[in-house]
């Protein structure tokens, strides 16, 4: 039997620019919030360009959506990363940064121990949830049983 890992996409459509002194705050935690998760129980592997991050490697359509890829042993790991680390202070204040997308932005899936997602297929997955819903092939926070810091999160904080 194959080991398993998770991973994750989480896309952000800016407010502004990415050189707009209203992102600045947001860009300039990003280095903390990454060498956070790096450090995290669980993490395996995040999508990283020359500077670190991958603010920079936007859909065409949309140069103002960011996103995040990584893969973590599982969703426990993701889950108390994303809630109890560093990551929720800078999770909380989205508002300030990002705008409230129309479709989901933020897709789970399963992964082979050792598989190294691509960009493209992590937008594949992102599509395939926001088509059919949660699945086990592309899920969110809600289909996982054991999930439940999110929960409190989304309603403590404001959405984006």
């Amino acid at each position: 039997m194959t080991e398993t890992h998770l991973a994750e996409l989480n896309v952000a459509r800016l407010r502004y620019d990415i050189n707009d002194p209203r992102i600045a705050d947001f860009i300039n935690n990003l280095n903390r919030v990454n060498a956070a998760a790096e450090r995290s129980n669980g993490f395996v592997w995040r999508l990283k360009d020359e500077a670190g991050n991958a603010v920079s490697m936007t859909r065409e359509s949309d140069p103002l959506v960011i996103p995040n890829l990584s893969v973590w042993t599982d969703v426990g790991s993701l889950e108390n990363f994303v809630f109890k680390t560093v990551h929720k202070r800078i999770y909380d204040r989205r508002a300030e940064w990002f705008e409230v997308m129309e479709r989901m932005h933020f897709v789970m899936w399963p992964v082979a121990a050792g598989h190294v997602p691509t960009l493209e297929e992590a937008w594949q997955k992102l599509d395939y949830l926001n088509e059919h819903g949660s699945t086990d092939l592309a899920f969110g926070w809600e289909h996982v049983k054991d999930a439940n810091l999110w929960r409190s999160a989304r309603c403590s904080s404001s959405a984006a």
